[in-house]
């Protein structure tokens, strides 16, 4: 049920005039009597949402750590949503951060109680965070894996036996499954090849039962940067097809993190064709009954995808990074255009064995989907374009991505379109207030802005220690570091080095280490935060992580965190005059701003920070020492 503005309009003055006199009163007045402390920086940060809200502007609104930056804009964004009757969107920079926003005693928590706003607070996670039915099933029949047993003992009894429909509800969620690592969970999640429209387990699974909650929500839709760009990309073909978009109207939305947003426009805009899924899509309708030409075909296809992939792999550009640059050599180029050519005609010989009805209907319309996706995506790597190109290992498979190399166009059309309010509210978002690197990378040329410090006083409760190293001793530096038994956060530039140093660790050491990726990684930050273990190795988690007081007195930063020289960023460094000063840097500076800034969360808090230096980074250590809160000691 939809709850009233907390404040009372009257005929005499605007909303906007009630909501500013009403901010007025809960910081000023309210907040304090419950409290609370009274920060400028906090009360300055909602007025100037409140106008950007009245001008429906797109703001920069940089806080640092401690102003309260989530009540600042939770408060005037529920009033703001009752107001227009469409709940406010929140979007964060990925799944563990949304975890953190709504986790019991959080901000959120907090604020429902304090005023009794009886909130209506809903999730909306990415795709690839829930169950497939299907998918399981299918990881069933091709293993007897014990993790396998576990999901399929949790689900509810509706999943496989026949209830009304009143008796279903939400499940599904990775974060149900802590125990199950990534690689495992990508074996049953939702994967793109799937076609939801016809499967026959639709009204029973948990992603679609999830949907249909959380667009009936009333004051918050709580996402993703990643799910929010998807819901964008495919909002308006879904609605041609006949189905919902991914996401609900909103009145407004606020982008936690919000400077991450260009990469997951980036992932959500990129075309994949992987090696192993072919051959799964293709071995789902051979079944009895197709004719022979359309086998042969099949198979033809089949060899002709796998020798694209071998030659794929001969023209890969030698790399460390994750991501591999391809050398787009003539042989390479003409295996593609007769892959499409093939294809073309294959699918029209589905058309004949779909009225012969000798394919199964669910695995014939998800074929001609998947070969719709592959001979697009196809059409793109050979063509001469602006798209960038490489070749990583994503769910244990080998796939081909193309993305295109900039996104501003399609933002400014479908998102920075004026339709309703966008906040941008991070601890991060300028290089000493100058916002032009976001602004410019994201194409928004008009914006409000602001910045304001933290009200922490970073002398007394921090230390920056500087390690000069060879870069050869920086594995044996870190765990030299754990000897005192803090509770430590360790940030690597990349999964390949948190692996490497994971291989590093000498036989029986005895320290409690998790590993991002081992398990599901909101169980893990909130153990980590209990104290069920003392050391967090991580590569995501340069920004949101919130751990106050004990939980975190140590945060270790083992490279200064620069782009990969990948493909994505030397198509950056390509287009840009001065690659160093323009992308490279901004980059880095931003990242160890946010690596810093999960140290100190309260006025309580207090640790160390250790950075981990080799020669080239020490010799640029004027880039790199303005931006730290504090002067870096030597060790």
């Amino acid at each position: 049920m939809r709850q009233p503005i907390p404040f009372l309009l009257t005929k005499d003055k605007t909303f906007f005039e009630s909501l500013s006199e009403w901010i007025g009163d809960i910081f000023y007045d309210v907040l304090p009597e419950k409290g609370y402390d009274e920060r400028d920086e906090q009360i300055f940060m909602a007025f100037q949402i409140e106008q950007a809200l009245k001008d429906k502007a797109v703001l920069f609104a940089e806080a640092g750590v401690g102003t309260g930056k989530t009540l600042a804009y939770l408060l005037p964004a529920i009033a703001y949503a009752r107001y227009r009757g469409r709940p406010a969107l929140i979007s964060c920079a990925d799944e563990t951060l949304i975890e953190q926003l709504v986790k019991k005693g959080g901000d959120i928590d907090r604020l429902n109680d304090l005023f009794d706003l009886n909130l209506d607070v809903r999730l909306a996670k990415s795709r690839d965070q829930y169950l497939c039915l299907q998918r399981l099933e299918g990881a069933q029949k091709r293993s007897d894996d014990e993790f396998l047993d576990d999901i399929q003992d949790s689900l509810p009894e509706f999943v496989n036996k026949t209830f009304s429909m009143q008796n279903t509800f939400p499940y599904g969620e990775r974060s149900s499954f802590p125990d199950v690592t990534d690689e495992e969970w990508q074996q049953v999640n939702y994967h793109p090849i799937q076609n939801c429209a016809a499967c026959e387990l639709r009204n029973k699974c948990g992603q679609t039962i999830h949907r249909n909650h959380y667009r009936e929500a009333t004051d918050l839709v709580i996402c993703s940067h990643d799910f929010l760009m998807e819901h964008i990309w495919t909002k308006e073909t879904r609605q041609r097809e006949g189905q919902t978009p991914l996401l609900p109207e909103s009145s407004l939305i606020v982008l936690d993190e919000g400077h991450l947003l260009e990469f997951a426009a980036q992932r959500a805009l990129t075309y994949e064709v992987q090696e192993r899924t072919l051959l799964e899509v293709t071995e789902s309708i051979m079944v009895d009954g197709v004719r022979e030409k359309t086998l042969n075909m099949i198979e033809t296809c089949i060899d002709l995808h796998n020798e694209f992939f071998r030659t794929l792999r001969s023209c890969l550009i030698p790399s460390d990074e994750d991501r591999k640059g391809i050398d787009k050599k003539p042989e390479l180029i003409a295996l593609g255009k007769e892959l499409v050519r093939h294809i073309d005609g294959m699918m029209e010989e589905f058309v004949f064995e779909g009225e012969l009805y000798t394919i199964p209907e669910y695995e014939l319309k998800m074929a001609e989907e998947y070969f719709e996706k592959y001979t697009f995506s196809m059409r793109l790597f050979v063509e001469e374009g602006d798209a960038i190109n490489w070749l990583e290992v994503k769910d244990e498979v080998e796939t081909l991505v193309i993305m295109p190399r900039l996104v501003t166009d399609i933002l400014d059309e479908k998102l920075f379109d004026g339709k309703v309010p966008i906040v941008f509210s991070s601890a991060t978002l300028s290089i000493q207030k100058d916002f032009s690197y976001l602004s410019d990378s994201l194409g928004i040329p008009k914006y409000q802005s602001f910045s304001v410090p933290s009200p922490f006083d970073y002398e007394d409760v921090m230390k920056v220690i500087k390690h000069p190293l060879h870069q050869q001793d920086k594995n044996q530096r870190v765990f030299e570091l754990f000897a005192s038994g803090e509770q430590t956060l360790v940030l690597f530039k990349s999964k390949l080095d948190m692996d490497r140093f994971k291989r590093s660790l000498p036989s029986g050491h005895g320290v409690k280490i998790e590993f991002e990726g081992d398990r599901e990684l909101s169980t893990v930050v909130r153990e980590f935060q209990d104290g069920n273990f003392q050391v967090l190795c991580s590569y995501h988690l340069w920004e949101g992580l919130d751990l106050p007081g004990d939980a975190l007195t140590k945060v270790i930063i083992v490279d200064l965190p620069f782009p990969p020289q990948d493909p994505v960023f030397d198509a950056k460094r390509k287009f840009s005059v001065n690659p160093l000063e323009e992308i490279d840097l901004p980059f880095m500076q931003l990242r160890i701003q946010q690596g810093i800034g999960r140290l100190i969360r309260t006025s309580n808090d207090h640790g160390e920070i250790h950075l981990l230096l080799n020669e080239e980074e020490l010799a640029i250590e004027h880039l790199w020492q303005t931006i730290l809160p504090v002067h870096a000691e030597n060790v």
